[in-house]
């Protein structure tokens, strides 16, 4: 889903100051792929809801309401929890595309009420941008990309009755592809499940973007095999990690009842310890 200026200055202030506050406090989940290249390629994750300036960005900006209506009923809104965020940065260089995947494939849950909004802090052409296959959020989970600089196809799970992804960059045409020219401003949505990838940049260009997961009430926590690969347990700042909770979630059970998860939509009363 593309939503053409769905946030205004103010709100944009708001994201970059989340951005460089996340760029600004490495950790162990601060990785760069394709090391061995001249451009940066860096990738971070976490769950920030308790940082101020995260707290005013998904407080005080529309993205939870957002999401809010995407997850209700009619013209009722439904609850939202938070998952947690990730941050891009692609510049010094040619910086290639990001392989075809889904999120999915990483986490230890899954359900229909689930939305990654994709926001950008540098104009980026269509052909930079993140690119998505509708609908296919519907179809066949592929076991995950192991972001290999020789073959975007090779498995992330050693062992697993996932298939493997199928090689859709070197069969674009046979695959309905969308991408857009975005400005800031302008928000993607997709679901985890949905296969995408993003454009490589050019030299001389820089793409900033920070992702915000949020879920609804029909989210359950599945069984996914054990990872095996590189960034494996890095995430330790992002409570939807399967490494993280792997020996304590109940399968079957809802993530709106774990208790690591703020509501951000509505928001709680005060005091009861949440957002």
């Amino acid at each position: 889903m593309f939503l053409p200026g769905a946030l205004d200055g103010a709100d944009l202030q708001k994201v970059e100051a989340a951005y460089n506050w996340m760029l600004e406090h490495p950790d162990e989940t601060h990785v760069k792929f394709y090391p061995k290249e001249a451009a940066t390629f860096l990738q971070a994750t976490g769950y920030s809801a308790d940082v101020p300036v995260f707290r005013s960005l998904l407080q005080e900006t529309p993205v939870a309401r957002i999401c809010a209506e995407l997850f209700g009923h009619g013209d009722r809104p439904g609850p939202v929890w938070y998952l947690g965020e990730q941050l891009f940065l692609k510049e010094g260089g040619a910086a290639r595309r990001t392989p075809w995947h889904q999120d999915s494939s990483y986490l230890g849950f899954n359900g229909n009420k689930i939305a990654v909004v994709w926001i950008t802090l540098d104009p980026v052409p269509a052909e930079a941008c993140l690119e998505v296959i509708p609908g296919s959020h519907r179809g066949i989970t592929f076991n995950g990309s192991m972001f290999h600089p020789d073959d975007d196809t090779i498995p992330l799970y050693a062992k697993s009755d996932l298939p493997r992804l199928p090689d859709i960059e070197a069969n674009r045409s046979s695959w309905d592809i969308r991408s857009w020219p975005v400005t800031p401003g302008d928000v993607l949505i997709f679901h985890t499940a949905c296969l995408h990838g993003g454009g490589a940049t050019r030299p001389g260009h820089r793409r900033r973007t920070l992702t915000l997961r949020f879920f609804g009430d029909d989210v359950v926590w599945i069984e996914r095999p054990k990872r095996t690969d590189r960034l494996a347990g890095q995430n330790r700042g992002d409570p939807s990690n399967a490494e993280l909770i792997e020996d304590s979630r109940p399968v079957g059970e809802a993530l709106a009842r774990s208790p690591q998860f703020r509501q951000v939509y509505p928001l709680p009363r005060a005091g009861s310890g949440n957002l």
